[in-house]
C-alpha cells in the first residue's frame, strides 16, 4: 500500500528523458556519415558504418539485455544503460581529438558501445513507464507520451548537426561537439537522480520453459519468421530513406544545414504519422494499414526515383530563423527531396502493424518473439549499408531501389505472408 502513494514524478521525467535520448543518439549516426564523409573521405557504404555500429548492438546485445534485465531488475539494468551511453558517447567525443589516422575507428567504436546502450534502453524503458504509471490506461498514456518525445528529439538531432556543420566545406567530428555535451549531460543527469529514487520493480514471471525452449517453440511459426524479416527490413527502410537523402541532399547545392532541416521533417512526420495512427488504430485493422502504407510508400519512392531534379518545389521544414529560434519556413528543394520525406508518413506506423501480425496466435511464445524482434532490429545497420554501396556504384537516388524492394516485402507480408497457419496455446 505504501509504494502506491509514492510520487514518481521524478523518475517518470528520466524515463521520458531517455525516451528522447534514444532517438537522440540513434539519429546522430546518419548525418554524422555526412561529417566522416567530409573530414575522411569515406564513401557513402563507409559513411552508413556509424550507423551500423549503432544496430548491429541490437544483434548483440537484444536477447542478452532482456537476459540482464530479468536477472537484476529494472532500476539496475536502466542504470548500467545509462552508464554505458555515457561511455559511447564520450569515446565518440574522443574521436575528435584523435589523430587523423585513428579518429574513424575510434568514432566506430563509441558508435557501437553508444548501441549497446540503446539496446538496453529499448528494453527497459517501456516496461518501467508502464510500472510507473501503474500499468493500464495510465501506464500506456506513458509510453505514448515518452514515444512523442522520442520522435521530438528524432526531428530535433539532423536539424541540429545541420546547424553546426552549417556549409563548411569540410566538416569536422569537433564541429558536433555541442550535441555531445548535451548527450553526456543528459546521461548524467540522469544517472544520479535514478540513483536516489526508488522504482517499483514488476514481478518477474519465472517461465519453467528454458530460453532456447521458447526460442524454438516461436521459430514453429511460419507468420512470425516472415514477421521477423519485415522488422529487418522495415527498420533499414526507416533508417535508409533519410539517411541517403541527407546525403544527397548535403553533396546538392541545397547544402548540408537545409539537408538537416528537411530530414528532420521527415522524422516530424513520422511523429504526426503516429499520433494519426493511435487514433484510428482501433477501427482499422494492422493489415489493412501496413498494405495501404507499404503501396504508398512504394508509389512515392517510384515517384522520386524517376522524377526530374531540376523541377523544384517550396517545402515545409523545421529550420533556423532569423533570430535564432527554431520555427517552420519553406526551403527550396527537387521535388524528389519532398516524396521522399513524406514516406516518414508510411514508415511511422509500420512497426506496431508488423508487430501485431507477427505475434498473432503465438500464446505463451509472444515474449520470445519480441527477443527475436528486438534482434532483428540490426536490419536498420544491414539494409543502409547496402543502399550504401548501391549509390557508391549507381548514385543517390538509383539506390533507393532496395527501398522500394524492402517495401516490396512488406506489402507482401501485409497481403500473405501474415496469414496464420496455427496458433499457439495461450
Amino acid at each position: 500500500m505504501e509504494s502506491k502513494k509514492q510520487n514518481y514524478t521524478v523518475p517518470i521525467i528520466m524515463m521520458i528523458l531517455l525516451f528522447g535520448m534514444i532517438a537522440f543518439v540513434t539519429n546522430l549516426a546518419a548525418p554524422m556519415g555526412v561529417v566522416l564523409k567530409d573530414q575522411f573521405g569515406a564513401s557513402n557504404f563507409e559513411g552508413m558504418l556509424g550507423n551500423a555500429m549503432n544496430f548491429i548492438a541490437y544483434a548483440i546485445m537484444g536477447i542478452p539485455g532482456g537476459l540482464l534485465l530479468q536477472r537484476v531488475g529494472y532500476k539496475k539494468t536502466a542504470l548500467i544503460a545509462v552508464a554505458v551511453g555515457f561511455i559511447g558517447v564520450g569515446i565518440q567525443y574522443l574521436s575528435g581529438h584523435a589523430s587523423q589516422d585513428s579518429a574513424f575507428s575510434v568514432y566506430l567504436v563509441g558508435a557501437l558501445v553508444s548501441g549497446f546502450s540503446m539496446t538496453l534502453l529499448n528494453t527497459v524503458v517501456n516496461p518501467m513507464l508502464n510500472t510507473l504509471g501503474g500499468g493500464g490506461n495510465k501506464g500506456n498514456q506513458l509510453i505514448q507520451v515518452g514515444g512523442s518525445f522520442n520522435s521530438v528529439m528524432a526531428t530535433f538531432t539532423p536539424a541540429f548537426v545541420g546547424i553546426l556543420i552549417g556549409e563548411a566545406a569540410k566538416a569536422q567530428i569537433s564541429d558536433v561537439f555541442p550535441v555531445m555535451y548535451i548527450a553526456m549531460g543528459v546521461f548524467a543527469l540522469v544517472f544520479f537522480v535514478l540513483m536516489g529514487v526508488k522504482i517499483p520493480e514488476p514481478h518477474a514471471e519465472h517461465k519453467s520453459e528454458s530460453l532456447k525452449s521458447a526460442m524454438t517453440g516461436a521459430l514453429q511459426y511460419r507468420h512470425l519468421i516472415l514477421g521477423a524479416v519485415a522488422i529487418f527490413i522495415y527498420v533499414g527502410v526507416e533508417i535508409g530513406v533519410p539517411g541517403f537523402l541527407n546525403f544527397w541532399l548535403s553533396d546538392s547545392p541545397v547544402g548540408k544545414t537545409t539537408a538537416g532541416y528537411v530530414v528532420g521533417t521527415y522524422w516530424f512526420l513520422m511523429l504526426i504519422g503516429r499520433l494519426v495512427g493511435a487514433s484510428i488504430g482501433s477501427k482499422v485493422s494492422s493489415k489493412s494499414m501496413l498494405t495501404v502504407t507499404s503501396l504508398v510508400g512504394i508509389i512515392l519512392i517510384a515517384a522520386a526515383m524517376f522524377s526530374s531534379t531540376a523541377n523544384e518545389v517550396s517545402l515545409p521544414v523545421l529550420m533556423r530563423s532569423a533570430t535564432g529560434s527554431l520555427s517552420f519556413g519553406l526551403a527550396e528543394v527537387p521535388i524528389n527531396a519532398m516524396l521522399l520525406v513524406l514516406v516518414g508518413l508510411c514508415t511511422s506506423i509500420m512497426w506496431g502493424g508488423i508487430f501485431n501480425l507477427a505475434v498473432e496466435g503465438l500464446g505463451k511464445y509472444t515474449a520470445a518473439a519480441s527477443g527475436i524482434f528486438m534482434t532483428m532490429v540490426v536490419g536498420g545497420g544491414i539494409l543502409p549499408l547496402i543502399q550504401g554501396k548501391v549509390a557508391d556504384i549507381a548514385g543517390y537516388l538509383p539506390s533507393y531501389w532496395v527501398i522500394l524492394l524492402g517495401l516490396g516485402y512488406l506489402l507482401f507480408y501485409a497481403l500473405i505472408g501474415s496469414k496464420v497457419h496455427k496458433r499457439a496455446d495461450a
